[in-house]
Protein backbone atom coordinates (compact mmCIF):
# COMPACT_ATOMS: atom_id res chain seq x y z
CA UNK A 1 0.00 0.00 0.00
CA UNK A 2 1.18 3.39 -1.47
CA UNK A 3 1.14 6.80 0.83
CA UNK A 4 2.54 9.68 -1.03
CA UNK A 5 3.92 13.03 0.37
CA UNK A 6 3.96 16.60 -1.17
CA UNK A 7 6.52 17.38 1.56
CA UNK A 8 7.26 15.40 4.44
CA UNK A 9 5.84 11.92 5.66
CA UNK A 10 6.31 8.81 7.46
CA UNK A 11 5.35 4.96 7.85
CA UNK A 12 6.31 1.80 8.62
CA UNK A 13 8.50 1.73 5.58
CA UNK A 14 9.79 4.85 5.13
CA UNK A 15 12.08 5.67 1.67
CA UNK A 16 13.79 8.81 2.11
CA UNK A 17 16.31 10.46 -0.59
CA UNK A 18 18.62 11.98 1.43
CA UNK A 19 18.51 10.34 5.21
CA UNK A 20 21.98 10.66 6.34
CA UNK A 21 22.12 14.00 3.94
CA UNK A 22 22.16 17.15 6.94
CA UNK A 23 20.52 19.36 4.28
CA UNK A 24 17.96 21.89 5.20
CA UNK A 25 14.39 20.02 4.72
CA UNK A 26 12.83 17.09 5.53
CA UNK A 27 15.73 15.15 7.25
CA UNK A 28 15.76 17.31 9.96
CA UNK A 29 11.70 16.89 9.77
CA UNK A 30 12.21 12.55 10.13
CA UNK A 31 14.65 12.95 12.92
CA UNK A 32 12.74 14.95 15.01
CA UNK A 33 9.46 12.97 14.79
CA UNK A 34 11.55 9.32 14.93
CA UNK A 35 10.48 9.22 18.20
CA UNK A 36 6.68 9.53 18.19
CA UNK A 37 6.70 7.11 15.06
CA UNK A 38 9.29 4.16 17.03
CA UNK A 39 6.17 5.03 20.34
CA UNK A 40 3.63 4.19 18.02
CA UNK A 41 4.74 1.47 15.96
CA UNK A 42 8.07 0.06 17.49
CA UNK A 43 10.12 -2.45 15.92
CA UNK A 44 7.74 -2.73 12.70
CA UNK A 45 9.35 0.83 12.45
CA UNK A 46 11.86 0.92 9.25
CA UNK A 47 13.78 3.93 7.62
CA UNK A 48 15.02 3.39 3.64
CA UNK A 49 17.49 5.99 2.48
CA UNK A 50 20.82 6.36 0.53
CA UNK A 51 24.01 5.16 1.80
CA UNK A 52 26.91 8.07 2.98
CA UNK A 53 29.46 6.96 4.02
CA UNK A 54 31.21 9.59 5.90
CA UNK A 55 28.16 10.06 7.99
CA UNK A 56 27.08 6.42 8.40
CA UNK A 57 30.20 5.75 9.95
CA UNK A 58 29.11 8.05 13.07
CA UNK A 59 25.28 8.26 12.68
CA UNK A 60 24.54 4.42 12.00
CA UNK A 61 25.31 1.70 14.26
CA UNK A 62 25.61 -0.96 11.81
CA UNK A 63 24.46 -4.70 12.40
CA UNK A 64 22.70 -7.70 10.91
CA UNK A 65 18.29 -7.70 11.30
CA UNK A 66 16.91 -9.96 13.60
CA UNK A 67 13.43 -10.76 12.08
CA UNK A 68 13.74 -13.36 9.52
CA UNK A 69 11.62 -11.53 6.39
CA UNK A 70 14.00 -8.19 6.89
CA UNK A 71 17.34 -10.42 6.82
CA UNK A 72 16.18 -12.73 3.79
CA UNK A 73 15.46 -8.94 1.51
CA UNK A 74 18.35 -7.61 2.64
CA UNK A 75 20.11 -10.78 1.32
CA UNK A 76 18.47 -11.05 -1.66
CA UNK A 77 19.12 -7.22 -2.62
CA UNK A 78 22.95 -7.84 -1.73
CA UNK A 79 22.74 -10.89 -3.72
CA UNK A 80 21.28 -8.99 -6.48
CA UNK A 81 24.61 -7.00 -6.60
CA UNK A 82 23.28 -4.06 -4.81
CA UNK A 83 25.62 -2.80 -1.56
CA UNK A 84 23.12 -2.81 1.29
CA UNK A 85 23.37 -1.91 5.14
CA UNK A 86 21.11 -2.63 7.35
CA UNK A 87 21.69 -0.66 11.42
CA UNK A 88 19.72 1.45 13.59
CA UNK A 89 20.04 4.79 13.41
CA UNK A 90 21.51 6.90 16.37
CA UNK A 91 19.01 9.10 17.56
CA UNK A 92 16.10 9.70 19.79
CA UNK A 93 14.05 6.31 18.86
CA UNK A 94 16.82 4.28 17.60
CA UNK A 95 14.54 3.49 14.64
CA UNK A 96 15.82 0.73 11.93
CA UNK A 97 17.16 1.95 8.98
CA UNK A 98 18.25 0.11 5.50
CA UNK A 99 20.21 1.79 3.25
CA UNK A 100 21.46 1.78 -0.39
CA UNK A 101 25.10 2.49 -1.83
CA UNK A 102 23.76 3.93 -4.89
CA UNK A 103 27.19 4.11 -6.45
CA UNK A 104 27.62 0.53 -6.40
CA UNK A 105 24.34 0.21 -8.89
CA UNK A 106 24.83 2.67 -11.30
CA UNK A 107 27.17 5.35 -10.63
CA UNK A 108 26.28 8.04 -13.47
CA UNK A 109 22.74 7.89 -13.30
CA UNK A 110 20.01 9.77 -11.28
CA UNK A 111 20.36 9.16 -8.18
CA UNK A 112 16.43 9.74 -7.54
CA UNK A 113 15.93 6.88 -10.18
CA UNK A 114 17.99 4.59 -9.17
CA UNK A 115 17.03 4.82 -5.67
CA UNK A 116 13.20 4.57 -6.78
CA UNK A 117 14.06 1.33 -8.30
CA UNK A 118 15.71 -0.16 -5.19
CA UNK A 119 13.31 0.89 -3.21
CA UNK A 120 10.56 -0.89 -5.15
CA UNK A 121 12.84 -3.57 -5.60
CA UNK A 122 13.53 -3.99 -1.78
CA UNK A 123 9.82 -3.73 -0.70
CA UNK A 124 8.81 -6.42 -3.24
CA UNK A 125 11.45 -8.73 -1.50
CA UNK A 126 10.39 -8.01 1.79
CA UNK A 127 6.43 -8.82 1.06
CA UNK A 128 6.77 -12.09 -0.48
CA UNK A 129 8.77 -12.85 2.31
CA UNK A 130 6.26 -12.04 5.20
CA UNK A 131 2.71 -13.40 6.33
CA UNK A 132 0.44 -12.02 3.50
CA UNK A 133 -2.24 -11.27 5.78
CA UNK A 134 0.46 -8.57 7.52
CA UNK A 135 -0.26 -5.50 5.67
CA UNK A 136 2.79 -2.70 4.83
CA UNK A 137 2.47 0.41 4.46
CA UNK A 138 4.85 2.77 2.58
CA UNK A 139 5.51 6.02 2.73
CA UNK A 140 7.30 8.34 0.53
CA UNK A 141 9.25 11.79 0.75
CA UNK A 142 8.80 14.51 -1.80
CA UNK A 143 7.39 12.93 -5.07
CA UNK A 144 6.35 16.12 -6.49
CA UNK A 145 5.37 15.06 -9.68
CA UNK A 146 2.30 14.06 -10.83
CA UNK A 147 2.76 10.46 -11.31
CA UNK A 148 3.24 9.10 -8.21
CA UNK A 149 0.76 11.37 -6.49
CA UNK A 150 -2.16 10.42 -8.71
CA UNK A 151 -1.26 6.36 -8.55
CA UNK A 152 -0.56 6.61 -4.22
CA UNK A 153 -3.83 5.19 -2.04
CA UNK A 154 -3.56 7.94 -0.12
CA UNK A 155 -2.06 11.61 -0.75
CA UNK A 156 -0.52 13.79 1.82
CA UNK A 157 0.52 17.30 2.26
CA UNK A 158 2.13 19.03 4.71
CA UNK A 159 -0.33 21.74 5.03
CA UNK A 160 -3.26 23.12 3.43
CA UNK A 161 -1.30 25.86 1.56
CA UNK A 162 0.71 22.98 0.01
CA UNK A 163 -2.67 20.53 -0.77
CA UNK A 164 -3.44 23.81 -2.44
CA UNK A 165 -0.65 24.13 -4.70
CA UNK A 166 -0.81 20.26 -4.94
CA UNK A 167 -4.00 20.33 -6.21
CA UNK A 168 -3.60 23.04 -9.21
CA UNK A 169 -0.18 21.70 -10.01
CA UNK A 170 -0.95 17.93 -9.65
CA UNK A 171 -4.51 17.69 -9.97
CA UNK A 172 -5.29 16.26 -6.89
CA UNK A 173 -6.26 17.62 -3.58
CA UNK A 174 -4.43 15.99 -0.34
CA UNK A 175 -6.72 13.51 1.22
CA UNK A 176 -4.69 14.30 4.66
CA UNK A 177 -3.28 17.03 6.10
CA UNK A 178 0.23 15.98 7.79
CA UNK A 179 1.40 18.79 9.99
CA UNK A 180 5.01 19.23 10.65
CA UNK A 181 6.15 18.78 14.65
CA UNK A 182 8.99 19.08 17.03
CA UNK A 183 10.83 17.15 19.31
CA UNK A 184 9.57 19.42 21.92
CA UNK A 185 11.44 17.97 24.75
CA UNK A 186 15.25 18.82 23.17
CA UNK A 187 14.10 22.35 23.46
CA UNK A 188 12.24 22.25 27.11
CA UNK A 189 13.30 24.36 29.42
CA UNK A 190 10.49 24.57 32.33
CA UNK A 191 10.85 27.87 34.40
CA UNK A 192 14.43 28.38 33.16
CA UNK A 193 13.58 29.78 29.70
CA UNK A 194 13.56 33.01 30.82
CA UNK A 195 16.77 32.73 32.51
CA UNK A 196 18.43 30.94 29.30
CA UNK A 197 16.94 33.97 27.20
CA UNK A 198 19.16 36.59 29.63
CA UNK A 199 21.97 34.10 29.15
CA UNK A 200 21.81 33.78 25.35
CA UNK A 201 21.08 37.89 24.81
CA UNK A 202 24.14 38.28 26.87
CA UNK A 203 26.00 36.81 24.14
CA UNK A 204 24.36 38.68 22.00
CA UNK A 205 24.82 42.08 23.51
CA UNK A 206 29.02 41.35 23.83
CA UNK A 207 29.10 40.68 20.12
CA UNK A 208 27.32 43.88 19.41
CA UNK A 209 29.43 45.85 21.79
CA UNK A 210 32.05 44.56 19.36
CA UNK A 211 30.34 44.93 15.95
CA UNK A 212 29.57 48.88 17.17
CA UNK A 213 32.58 49.56 18.89
CA UNK A 214 32.99 53.66 18.47
CA UNK A 215 29.47 54.01 17.47
CA UNK A 216 27.74 52.68 20.87
CA UNK A 217 25.80 55.62 21.68
CA UNK A 218 22.80 52.97 22.72
CA UNK A 219 21.86 51.42 25.82
CA UNK A 220 21.79 47.82 25.06
CA UNK A 221 19.66 47.55 28.26
CA UNK A 222 16.83 49.19 25.58
CA UNK A 223 17.89 47.37 22.47
CA UNK A 224 15.56 44.58 20.99
CA UNK A 225 17.04 42.12 18.99
CA UNK A 226 15.39 40.72 16.10
CA UNK A 227 16.39 38.44 13.35
CA UNK A 228 15.30 36.62 10.55
CA UNK A 229 17.27 33.26 8.92
CA UNK A 230 16.97 30.41 6.56
CA UNK A 231 18.01 29.29 3.40
CA UNK A 232 18.53 32.31 1.02
CA UNK A 233 15.94 32.71 -0.77
CA UNK A 234 15.46 36.13 -0.67
CA UNK A 235 11.90 36.47 -2.35
CA UNK A 236 10.31 33.34 -1.14
CA UNK A 237 11.76 33.88 2.51
CA UNK A 238 10.79 37.22 2.72
CA UNK A 239 13.92 39.15 3.15
CA UNK A 240 12.57 41.77 0.56
CA UNK A 241 9.88 42.55 2.76
CA UNK A 242 11.44 42.55 6.16
CA UNK A 243 14.42 44.45 4.60
CA UNK A 244 11.71 47.61 3.33
CA UNK A 245 9.98 47.26 6.78
CA UNK A 246 13.16 47.55 8.89
CA UNK A 247 13.82 50.82 6.67
CA UNK A 248 10.17 52.10 7.60
CA UNK A 249 10.69 51.20 11.51
CA UNK A 250 13.21 53.10 11.85
CA UNK A 251 11.55 56.07 10.54
CA UNK A 252 9.15 55.73 12.99
CA UNK A 253 10.90 55.27 16.10
CA UNK A 254 13.22 58.11 14.95
CA UNK A 255 9.88 60.35 14.41
CA UNK A 256 8.43 58.81 17.66
CA UNK A 257 11.73 60.08 19.58
CA UNK A 258 11.95 56.59 21.61
CA UNK A 259 14.90 55.45 23.12
CA UNK A 260 14.49 51.94 22.11
CA UNK A 261 17.04 50.30 19.73
CA UNK A 262 16.49 47.52 16.76
CA UNK A 263 19.58 45.50 16.25
CA UNK A 264 18.53 43.20 13.16
CA UNK A 265 20.26 40.03 12.37
CA UNK A 266 19.63 38.87 8.61
CA UNK A 267 21.07 34.79 8.92
CA UNK A 268 21.09 33.60 5.02
CA UNK A 269 23.93 31.75 3.85
CA UNK A 270 25.87 33.40 0.66
CA UNK A 271 28.82 33.27 -1.13
CA UNK A 272 31.80 34.69 1.06
CA UNK A 273 35.30 35.00 1.37
CA UNK A 274 36.64 35.38 4.49
CA UNK A 275 35.77 37.21 7.83
CA UNK A 276 35.27 40.83 7.58
CA UNK A 277 38.19 42.55 9.02
CA UNK A 278 36.52 45.12 10.56
CA UNK A 279 34.27 42.34 12.36
CA UNK A 280 37.22 40.95 13.50
CA UNK A 281 38.99 44.20 14.90
CA UNK A 282 36.13 44.81 17.02
CA UNK A 283 35.64 41.69 18.82
CA UNK A 284 39.35 42.23 19.44
CA UNK A 285 39.59 45.80 20.84
CA UNK A 286 36.37 44.82 23.09
CA UNK A 287 38.15 41.75 24.29
CA UNK A 288 41.28 43.57 24.99
CA UNK A 289 39.36 46.52 26.46
CA UNK A 290 37.09 43.77 28.67
CA UNK A 291 40.62 41.63 29.71
CA UNK A 292 42.31 45.12 30.75
CA UNK A 293 39.14 46.34 32.87
CA UNK A 294 39.12 43.01 35.17
CA UNK A 295 42.67 43.17 35.37
CA UNK A 296 42.54 46.62 36.71
CA UNK A 297 38.99 45.99 38.75
CA UNK A 298 41.08 43.09 40.71
CA UNK A 299 44.06 45.25 41.41
CA UNK A 300 41.76 48.22 42.92
CA UNK A 301 39.66 45.34 44.98
CA UNK A 302 43.33 44.93 46.58
CA UNK A 303 43.77 48.16 47.52
CA UNK A 304 40.25 48.61 48.74
CA UNK A 305 40.54 45.61 51.02
CA UNK A 306 44.07 46.65 52.63
CA UNK A 307 42.89 50.44 52.60
CA UNK A 308 39.59 49.22 54.96
CA UNK A 309 41.48 46.87 56.66
CA UNK A 310 43.79 49.42 58.09
CA UNK A 311 40.75 51.43 59.21
CA UNK A 312 40.89 53.70 56.44
CA UNK A 313 38.04 54.89 53.78
CA UNK A 314 39.49 54.17 50.22
CA UNK A 315 40.46 57.54 48.09
CA UNK A 316 38.50 57.69 44.80
CA UNK A 317 41.02 59.90 43.53
CA UNK A 318 43.97 57.34 44.02
CA UNK A 319 42.50 53.81 43.23
CA UNK A 320 43.75 53.99 39.71
CA UNK A 321 47.19 54.42 39.74
CA UNK A 322 49.22 56.23 36.01
CA UNK A 323 49.80 53.32 34.80
CA UNK A 324 46.61 51.87 34.54
CA UNK A 325 45.09 55.20 33.39
CA UNK A 326 47.49 55.01 30.55
CA UNK A 327 46.15 51.56 29.68
CA UNK A 328 42.74 52.24 29.79
CA UNK A 329 43.31 55.42 27.18
CA UNK A 330 45.26 53.22 25.01
CA UNK A 331 41.52 50.84 24.96
CA UNK A 332 39.58 54.36 24.57
CA UNK A 333 41.45 55.35 21.67
CA UNK A 334 41.52 52.32 20.46
CA UNK A 335 38.26 51.74 20.33
CA UNK A 336 37.25 55.39 18.05
CA UNK A 337 36.71 54.42 14.12
CA UNK A 338 36.67 56.71 11.73
CA UNK A 339 34.09 54.32 9.55
CA UNK A 340 30.58 53.54 10.13
CA UNK A 341 29.51 49.67 11.71
CA UNK A 342 29.50 47.29 8.44
CA UNK A 343 26.41 45.73 7.78
CA UNK A 344 27.94 42.51 7.03
CA UNK A 345 30.20 39.95 8.45
CA UNK A 346 31.75 38.65 5.60
CA UNK A 347 33.32 39.68 2.71
CA UNK A 348 31.18 38.78 0.07
CA UNK A 349 31.90 37.46 -3.08
CA UNK A 350 29.10 38.86 -4.77
CA UNK A 351 28.84 42.23 -3.10
CA UNK A 352 27.59 44.48 -5.74
CA UNK A 353 24.81 42.21 -7.23
CA UNK A 354 23.90 40.55 -3.56
CA UNK A 355 20.10 41.23 -3.23
CA UNK A 356 20.34 42.08 0.72
CA UNK A 357 23.31 44.19 0.63
CA UNK A 358 21.43 46.12 -2.63
CA UNK A 359 18.03 46.57 -0.47
CA UNK A 360 20.53 47.88 2.52
CA UNK A 361 21.82 50.15 0.08
CA UNK A 362 19.02 51.18 -1.45
CA UNK A 363 16.76 52.17 1.57
CA UNK A 364 20.22 53.61 3.09
CA UNK A 365 20.16 51.20 6.27
CA UNK A 366 23.88 52.08 6.90
CA UNK A 367 24.41 51.44 10.92
CA UNK A 368 24.79 55.89 10.97
CA UNK A 369 24.66 56.83 14.74
CA UNK A 370 21.35 58.40 14.41
CA UNK A 371 19.43 55.02 13.22
CA UNK A 372 17.20 53.51 15.65
CA UNK A 373 17.36 50.40 13.43
CA UNK A 374 20.40 48.43 13.17
CA UNK A 375 21.38 45.86 10.66
CA UNK A 376 23.72 43.07 11.04
CA UNK A 377 23.80 40.65 7.51
CA UNK A 378 25.82 37.24 8.63
CA UNK A 379 25.84 35.29 5.48
CA UNK A 380 26.52 31.82 7.28
CA UNK A 381 24.82 29.46 9.75
CA UNK A 382 25.69 30.20 13.11
CA UNK A 383 28.05 27.87 15.00
CA UNK A 384 30.04 27.70 18.63
CA UNK A 385 33.62 27.86 16.68
CA UNK A 386 32.97 30.74 14.77
CA UNK A 387 35.34 33.86 16.07
CA UNK A 388 32.73 36.60 16.00
CA UNK A 389 29.20 34.90 17.41
CA UNK A 390 30.35 31.72 18.30
CA UNK A 391 27.06 30.41 19.52
CA UNK A 392 24.59 27.63 18.06
CA UNK A 393 21.17 28.22 16.51
CA UNK A 394 19.25 27.20 18.84
CA UNK A 395 20.71 29.47 21.44
CA UNK A 396 21.12 32.59 19.02
CA UNK A 397 17.18 32.38 18.85
CA UNK A 398 16.81 32.02 22.45
CA UNK A 399 18.72 35.65 22.89
CA UNK A 400 16.71 37.49 20.64
CA UNK A 401 13.47 39.11 21.27
CA UNK A 402 11.40 38.43 17.62
CA UNK A 403 12.26 36.35 15.01
CA UNK A 404 10.79 38.13 11.44
CA UNK A 405 9.68 34.92 8.73
CA UNK A 406 6.90 37.14 6.09
CA UNK A 407 7.85 34.09 3.81
CA UNK A 408 6.09 34.59 0.30
CA UNK A 409 5.95 30.47 -0.38
CA UNK A 410 6.73 28.38 2.61
CA UNK A 411 5.29 24.93 2.82
CA UNK A 412 5.49 24.60 6.31
CA UNK A 413 8.26 27.03 8.07
CA UNK A 414 10.15 25.43 10.81
CA UNK A 415 12.00 28.40 11.84
CA UNK A 416 9.09 30.29 13.84
CA UNK A 417 7.87 26.76 15.17
CA UNK A 418 11.28 26.60 16.73
CA UNK A 419 11.03 29.94 17.97
CA UNK A 420 7.52 28.96 19.31
CA UNK A 421 8.64 26.42 21.40
CA UNK A 422 11.66 28.00 22.65
CA UNK A 423 9.55 30.85 23.84
CA UNK A 424 9.93 33.46 21.28
CA UNK A 425 7.66 35.49 19.32
CA UNK A 426 7.72 35.40 16.20
CA UNK A 427 6.01 36.51 12.83
CA UNK A 428 4.92 34.73 9.99
CA UNK A 429 2.32 35.21 7.03
CA UNK A 430 -0.67 33.29 5.84
CA UNK A 431 1.16 31.93 3.06
CA UNK A 432 3.58 29.67 5.43
CA UNK A 433 2.43 26.24 6.58
CA UNK A 434 2.88 27.54 10.49
CA UNK A 435 0.85 30.73 9.98
CA UNK A 436 -2.17 29.23 8.61
CA UNK A 437 -2.00 26.21 10.89
CA UNK A 438 -2.07 28.54 14.19
CA UNK A 439 -4.74 30.95 12.28
CA UNK A 440 -6.70 27.93 12.56
CA UNK A 441 -5.82 26.58 16.05
CA UNK A 442 -5.40 29.81 18.09
CA UNK A 443 -8.54 31.64 18.70
CA UNK A 444 -5.61 34.87 18.62
CA UNK A 445 -2.43 34.66 17.87
CA UNK A 446 -0.57 37.90 17.99
CA UNK A 447 -2.02 37.60 21.86
CA UNK A 448 0.23 34.79 22.32
CA UNK A 449 3.03 36.40 20.18
CA UNK A 450 2.43 35.15 17.09
CA UNK A 451 2.07 37.43 14.13
CA UNK A 452 0.21 37.00 11.08
CA UNK A 453 1.27 38.77 8.22
CA UNK A 454 -1.38 38.67 5.39
CA UNK A 455 0.58 38.03 2.21
CA UNK A 456 -2.40 36.39 0.28
CA UNK A 457 -5.07 38.95 0.02
CA UNK A 458 -2.69 41.97 0.40
CA UNK A 459 -0.85 44.01 -1.91
CA UNK A 460 2.80 44.14 -1.32
CA UNK A 461 2.93 47.50 0.07
CA UNK A 462 -0.06 46.86 2.34
CA UNK A 463 2.01 43.45 3.86
CA UNK A 464 4.60 45.96 4.34
CA UNK A 465 2.95 48.51 5.96
CA UNK A 466 1.16 45.51 8.54
CA UNK A 467 4.56 44.21 9.46
CA UNK A 468 6.09 47.57 10.08
CA UNK A 469 3.03 48.27 12.61
CA UNK A 470 3.71 44.60 14.14
CA UNK A 471 7.46 45.00 14.86
CA UNK A 472 6.73 49.16 16.13
CA UNK A 473 4.12 47.83 18.40
CA UNK A 474 6.65 45.00 19.55
CA UNK A 475 8.69 48.14 20.49
CA UNK A 476 6.32 49.77 22.78
CA UNK A 477 5.85 46.90 24.89
CA UNK A 478 7.18 46.90 28.46
CA UNK A 479 9.78 44.80 29.18
CA UNK A 480 7.08 42.96 31.65
CA UNK A 481 4.74 42.85 28.90
CA UNK A 482 7.29 40.94 26.89
CA UNK A 483 8.14 38.31 29.71
CA UNK A 484 4.47 37.69 30.00
CA UNK A 485 4.22 37.26 26.35
CA UNK A 486 7.33 34.86 26.39
CA UNK A 487 5.44 32.62 28.82
CA UNK A 488 2.16 32.64 26.80
CA UNK A 489 4.10 31.47 23.75
CA UNK A 490 6.27 28.42 25.06
CA UNK A 491 2.60 27.53 26.19
CA UNK A 492 1.80 26.40 22.59
CA UNK A 493 4.59 24.22 22.52
CA UNK A 494 2.60 21.12 23.40
CA UNK A 495 0.18 22.54 20.06
CA UNK A 496 3.62 21.72 18.15
CA UNK A 497 4.27 18.73 19.66
CA UNK A 498 5.09 15.42 17.97
CA UNK A 499 3.15 12.94 20.20
CA UNK A 500 -0.04 15.44 19.34
CA UNK A 501 0.56 15.43 15.82
CA UNK A 502 1.18 12.15 15.18
CA UNK A 503 -2.30 11.02 15.65
CA UNK A 504 -2.78 12.59 11.83
CA UNK A 505 0.04 9.70 10.22
CA UNK A 506 -1.79 7.07 12.05
CA UNK A 507 -5.07 8.95 10.45
CA UNK A 508 -3.44 8.17 7.01
CA UNK A 509 -1.94 4.91 7.25
CA UNK A 510 -5.85 3.99 8.54
CA UNK A 511 -7.39 5.03 5.84
CA UNK A 512 -4.56 3.47 3.56
CA UNK A 513 -5.48 0.25 4.91
CA UNK A 514 -9.22 1.16 4.48
CA UNK A 515 -9.22 1.86 1.12
CA UNK A 516 -6.66 -1.28 0.22
CA UNK A 517 -8.93 -3.85 2.33
CA UNK A 518 -12.06 -2.00 2.93
CA UNK A 519 -13.12 -5.43 4.83
CA UNK A 520 -10.78 -5.65 7.47
CA UNK A 521 -10.45 -1.73 7.80
CA UNK A 522 -12.87 0.88 9.21
CA UNK A 523 -12.66 4.32 7.53
CA UNK A 524 -10.70 6.63 10.15
CA UNK A 525 -12.61 9.97 10.28
CA UNK A 526 -11.30 12.60 8.34
CA UNK A 527 -12.98 15.88 10.41
CA UNK A 528 -10.45 18.45 9.74
CA UNK A 529 -7.94 18.55 12.07
CA UNK A 530 -9.72 22.29 13.21
CA UNK A 531 -12.13 20.76 14.45
CA UNK A 532 -10.43 17.71 16.46
CA UNK A 533 -7.13 19.38 17.27
CA UNK A 534 -6.20 21.92 19.49
CA UNK A 535 -8.08 25.44 19.84
CA UNK A 536 -6.30 27.64 22.64
CA UNK A 537 -8.23 30.37 23.06
CA UNK A 538 -7.39 34.14 23.63
CA UNK A 539 -5.60 34.52 27.19
CA UNK A 540 -7.43 35.36 30.05
CA UNK A 541 -5.38 38.09 30.77
CA UNK A 542 -5.79 39.79 27.31
CA UNK A 543 -7.51 42.23 27.43
CA UNK A 544 -6.13 44.69 28.73
CA UNK A 545 -2.45 44.76 28.18
CA UNK A 546 -0.69 44.11 31.38
CA UNK A 547 0.70 47.03 33.44
CA UNK A 548 4.23 48.06 33.18
CA UNK A 549 6.85 46.19 35.62
CA UNK A 550 8.32 48.08 38.46
CA UNK A 551 10.99 45.68 38.64
CA UNK A 552 11.53 45.21 35.00
CA UNK A 553 13.82 42.50 34.56
CA UNK A 554 14.23 39.73 32.19
CA UNK A 555 15.39 37.11 34.78
CA UNK A 556 11.55 37.51 36.64
CA UNK A 557 10.89 33.67 36.48
CA UNK A 558 7.08 32.61 35.07
CA UNK A 559 5.18 31.97 38.46
CA UNK A 560 6.24 35.25 40.15
CA UNK A 561 5.30 37.19 36.50
CA UNK A 562 2.09 35.56 37.03
CA UNK A 563 1.60 36.15 40.34
CA UNK A 564 2.03 40.01 40.05
CA UNK A 565 0.00 39.93 37.25
CA UNK A 566 -3.23 38.26 38.97
CA UNK A 567 -2.39 40.14 42.01
CA UNK A 568 -2.81 43.84 40.30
Amino acid sequence: MKLANRNRTISPLKPRGRLLTKLVGSTPVIRSKAPAAVDVLGNKYCLIGMYNDLQCTTEVEMMEPEDESMKGAVQAMRESGVETHFGRWLIDGYPKVVLFNIGSVLPQSNDAIVLGFLVAQFIGEYRARCDPDIPIVAHFHEWQSVLPANNAHVFTTVSHITADEAEHLLKRRAEIVLPNGLNVIKYTALHEFQNLHAISKEKICNFVRGHFHGHLNFDLDKTLFFFSAGRYEYFNKGADLFVESLARLNHLLKASGTDVTVVAFLIFPAKTSNFNVDSLKGQAVTKQLRDTVTEIQDKIGKRMYECCLGGKLPDGNKLLEADEIIKLKRCILGAKRPNLPAIVTHNMLEDKVDPILCHLRRTKLFNKPDDRVKVIFHPEFLSTISPLLPMDYSEFVRGCHLGVFPSYYEPWGYTPAECTVMGIPSVSTNLSGFGRFMAEHVTDPTSYGIYLVDRRFKSAEESILELTQYMMSFCKLTRRQRIIQRNRTERLSELLDWKSLHRYYTRARLLGLHLLHPDKYEKPSLVDEEQTGFSYPRPGSEPPSPAPSECGSDEEDEEDTKHRLFSD
